[in-house]
């Protein structure tokens, strides 16, 4: 009868070395997932990423206006601050 939505699986029979060598490269490919996110992860090879992503944008005609604007502004509230400071 087709199309009662029942699967059933098929035995095929294994011998003990032959489910050792599927637990054993199931294994090794987790370990090596895992190394992948440890590497992905890794907050020092975050931080370099970052830090290259961030120098590549200050190199933008974008990235040198906004630290320019940003450096007016920094200079402003300094000039303010010190004119206050002064009466």
């Amino acid at each position: 009868m087709r199309g009662t939505g029942t699967w059933h699986a098929v035995r095929v029979p294994r011998s003990p070395e032959q489910i050792q060598q599927e637990i054993d490269a199931a294994r090794e490919s987790l370990a090596a997932t895992l190394d992948q996110l440890v590497h992905r992860g890794s907050p020092q090879r975050l931080q370099a990423q970052a830090q290259e992503r961030i120098k590549h944008w200050l190199s933008t005609p974008a990235g040198q206006a906004t630290l320019a604007a940003a450096g007016l502004f920094v200079t402003f509230v300094v000039v303010q601050k010190v004119r206050h400071a002064r009466r």
